[in-house]
């Protein structure tokens, strides 16, 4: 990694080379544990949560400058660290493949949620930004992907823009972003972390957190907070009971490979009592409904 030696004008302190990255998934309760690191006193608060540098299909990969891109302006001279908390890294094509070349020992944290219920809420966000992205149908049917995508859309067939947001089925296949995440970095290098029992116990959770970064633990933990929650309804179409069973059953196989790899226990998930038979998805549909009118 080629590392800035050189204060910045501007800069009075230097800048910081990103040195560990929050990689996904979206709606997954990636900016609450972002914002919560930010507060730790050896870590420097990005410009930007998510700076999206290794999904920018603008940047020259052959010869990227990372001395230039790639840092962030330090805040106090005790900073050591500071975080990229980008969720759509682990699933964009490319993306960690230029992360590795960038810095082949990152700290890789990542936290996931149930497919369902992550794919439901990345549509209630996009609807409560903008009405004119699609309704629920078209939502699950302009990408309808069984598997992850390997490449991005050439930017004349389709704005790279509305390709990462209306692929919101793909962001659900962790089993095969995770296979190619371990691919690519050693598993010792990664912190896998799960919403629900984030959120059950987060002391414990970024506990783990700062341990695994090699921080000293929070004297006091900052309070939970729920970073862009989404609102409470919108406009639309609510999702059925037969278009939650048809995306479970396309997220069955994957979640199987996601369980075996990870070691995360996602028998309470949704998307796993709708597969196994324990839940109803017009039960569901009908939990979902009551953020849509």
């Amino acid at each position: 990694m080629n590392v800035p030696d050189a204060t910045p004008q501007g800069d009075p302190l230097g800048v910081l080379p990103y040195n560990y990255a929050v990689v996904g998934v979206q709606k997954g309760g990636t900016s609450t544990l972002a914002v919560t690191l930010n507060q730790h006193r050896l870590v420097c608060q990005p410009p930007d949560k998510e700076r999206h540098y290794f999904d920018d299909e603008t940047v020259d990969w052959s010869s990227p400058d990372h001395a230039r891109d790639y840092t962030a302006p330090r805040r106090a001279a005790v900073h050591t660290m500071v975080g990229d908390a980008s969720p759509t890294y682990l699933y964009w094509p490319h993306a960690m493949e230029r992360m590795r070349q960038y810095k082949p020992d990152m700290p890789l944290i990542a936290v996931f949620r149930d497919p369902l219920e992550r794919l439901f809420s990345h549509w209630v966000m996009l609807r409560s930004r903008n009405l004119a992205w699609p309704d629920w149908p078209d939502f699950l049917t302009e990408w309808p992907h069984t598997s992850l995508p390997d490449t991005v859309p050439p930017p004349d067939e389709v704005r790279t823009m509305r390709w990462r947001h209306m692929t919101g089925i793909a962001r659900g296949f962790y089993g095969e972003q995770l296979q190619r995440g371990f691919e690519l970095f050693p598993r010792q290098q990664w912190l896998l972390l799960e919403l629900r029992s984030m959120l059950g116990d987060f002391e414990a959770t970024i506990d783990r957190t700062t341990d695994f970064l090699g921080l000293p633990r929070f004297e006091q933990v900052p309070p939970l907070r729920n970073w862009h929650a989404g609102a409470e309804q919108v406009p639309g179409t609510a999702p059925t009971g037969d278009d939650l069973a048809r995306v479970a059953e396309v997220y069955a196989k994957d979640l199987d490979l996601f369980e075996e790899l990870s070691g995360i226990d996602t028998s309470a998930w949704p998307t796993r009592l709708v597969l196994d038979g324990d839940l109803p998805p017009s039960e569901l549909a009908a939990r979902f409904a009551r953020k849509v009118r």
